[in-house]
């Protein structure tokens, strides 16, 4: 993903206060990148089972409708993060690449969801890894330029 050059407020002005800094819309991926996609954190401690709008997704991170009252769930949420499109797999496909090893599967918090677009997340989060994934942190991008 990758943050585009569109603000949230030319396309979603309800949603520019609870956006996070840099307040645009990001590339989620290359699947439907006509619609958008917003994961928001919730605030430690809030209750949401009373918010239909709020969909659980893991830990305080929620799949957000953009078609409800952004004010109402601004002080619900720490911040949101909002995607035109987003990733796919085939069926079986993702399940197929896991068990290949194809990925590196590890726990994230949750205002990771909101690191602004000049954080290297990825980094990061592999810093937080037990031994030697944090090496990998070092690598760079480029293997052929180390």
């Amino acid at each position: 993903t990758g943050m585009s050059q569109t603000a949230v407020h030319n396309l979603l002005p309800a949603w520019t206060d609870t956006a996070a800094r840099p307040k645009a819309i990001f590339v989620g991926g290359p699947v439907k990148q006509d619609s958008a996609l917003c994961l928001g954190v919730v605030k430690p401690g809030m209750p949401i089972d009373h918010l239909p709008a709020l969909r659980p997704v893991e830990g305080r991170v929620v799949l957000v409708d953009l078609d409800a009252d952004a004010d109402d769930l601004g002080s619900v949420l720490t911040g949101v993060r909002i995607f035109a499109g987003y990733a796919g797999w085939g069926i079986g496909q993702l399940g197929d690449e896991l068990r290949q090893g194809s990925w590196i599967v590890a726990p994230s918090l949750a205002d990771d969801v909101l690191v602004p677009a000049d954080v290297d997340l990825w980094a990061q989060v592999l810093r937080r890894q037990p031994w030697p994934l944090p090496l990998l942190s070092t690598h760079p991008i480029e293997i052929e330029r180390n």
